[in-house]
């Protein structure tokens, strides 16, 4: 199962990350470092978007660990935001997303 996951991983556009729970899944998680080590070493165009609707925090100060912030291009709170994120991808009009702090 790993193998097929990873390949799928590296074979696709758009990494999309369901952040929602108290604390980010996991497999999730190794799923995103696979997919942001290849965007890094790369220097390829994968987006990496995270999608956090639940409003329960798991780190005081913060909605998410910056290992797992970090990484990813965007993080959106919403579908809808999800949707103009997607449908602008590559045209520059990626508004109303949050960029990481860095």
């Amino acid at each position: 199962m790993f193998h097929l996951d990873r390949a799928r991983i590296l074979d696709s556009d758009v990494f999309l990350f369901v952040l929602d729970g108290r604390v980010p899944d996991e497999g999730a998680c190794v799923e995103l470092g696979i997919a942001y080590c290849q965007k890094y070493l790369q220097n390829n165009e994968k987006l990496l978007v995270g999608l956090h609707t639940d409003t329960r925090a798991a780190f005081i100060g913060g909605r998410l660990n910056p290992m797992v912030r970090v990484p990813l291009d965007y993080v959106v709170d919403d579908v809808e935001s999800l949707l103009r994120l997607l449908a602008g991808h590559g045209s520059g009009a990626e508004d109303g997303t949050e960029r990481p702090r860095e």
